[in-house]
């Protein structure tokens, strides 16, 4: 069996999962979901205002090198979110992994720090995160005219469409370990689920309006051709070549670069820079010169 080269992407097709486990967790987590929208919202509210666990500073720290990053006030927000994703959202271990708190908090914080200054739902339509131990091998299936060609594929995560999150814990670990290479597999694939929220995966998030979807459409579009253009001569020192697959994996690319790379984003990229920060309302690069 030939494995290609390590890959972050989307998936469209289902592949052997634990069914079993998922199911049982999707029902608990969908009982939450399903209860009344004031409800809900009164619920959520609560759960965003309580005070965080008095261990979690320390924890997420040490943990979390972008936390370390974090101004205070932005900290404090960042702990609401993250109440409110550990109760709605639902870790499943693969491959006898365990999930443990810790690994829960690690991916929550990185998460939720696209939350941040938005209003918005917590990552609405899924409900399950699935965590395997290291990277994880998947069958493709491509086409070229009649031409059918079976592959695997090796990845580090996964976003299903209207599905769960899938993530490699070792490559989670190797991301906040290497803190500021621009790879976070968690920023990744939760930016998919971010772009998934106006109905298509096309590297377009829900936007405010017309203008604000008009300018996203202009810059990004503009930075994706560029990528794929300087991808035959030259390396981006910011940007991953990943980000020339499709636009959907350069939003997520980007938005890996915006917050680990801040400073070189906006030096070498002040547009598209200038344009993420519109969107997330935060300032990566602030944080990082401080």
């Amino acid at each position: 069996m030939t494995l290609a080269s390590p890959s972050r992407g989307l998936r469209y097709t289902a592949r052997t999962m634990p069914m079993l486990i998922l199911a049982l967790a999707v029902m608990l987590v969908l009982a939450a979901l399903l209860l009344p929208a004031p409800l809900r919202r009164r619920r959520r509210a609560r759960r965003f205002a309580a005070p965080a666990p008095t261990d979690w500073p320390a924890r997420l720290a040490a943990r979390v090198p972008l936390y370390r990053a974090l101004p205070d006030a932005l900290r404090a927000e960042l702990h609401g979110h993250m109440q409110v994703f550990l109760a709605e959202k639902q870790f499943v271990g693969c491959d006898g992994l365990e999930v443990t708190e810790d690994m829960r908090l690690t991916i929550a914080a990185q998460a939720c720090l696209l939350l941040l200054n938005r209003p918005g739902d917590c990552f609405p339509g899924f409900t399950s995160i699935l965590v395997y131990p290291q990277s994880f091998v998947v069958p493709v299936v491509s086409h070229d005219g009649v031409l059918e060609t079976h592959e695997h594929e090796v990845r580090s995560g996964e976003s299903w469409q209207r599905g769960p999150v899938v993530l490699s814990w070792e490559d989670i670990v190797h991301g906040t370990t290497l803190a500021g290479d621009g790879f976070n597999v968690v920023l990744h694939e939760f930016a998919h689920k971010l772009d998934e929220e106006n109905g298509a995966l096309d590297g377009v998030p829900a936007l405010r309006d017309d203008a604000e979807q008009a300018a996203w459409i202009d810059v990004l579009s503009r930075e994706f051709d560029l990528l794929r253009l300087r991808a035959r001569n030259v390396e981006d020192v910011v940007l991953d070549a990943y980000g020339g697959h499709s636009p959907a994996e350069f939003f997520a690319v980007a938005t890996e670069a915006f917050f680990e790379r801040g400073p070189a984003l906006a030096a070498r990229h002040p547009r598209l820079y200038e344009t993420l920060r519109g969107y997330f309302r935060v300032d990566p690069a602030v944080w990082r010169a401080a």
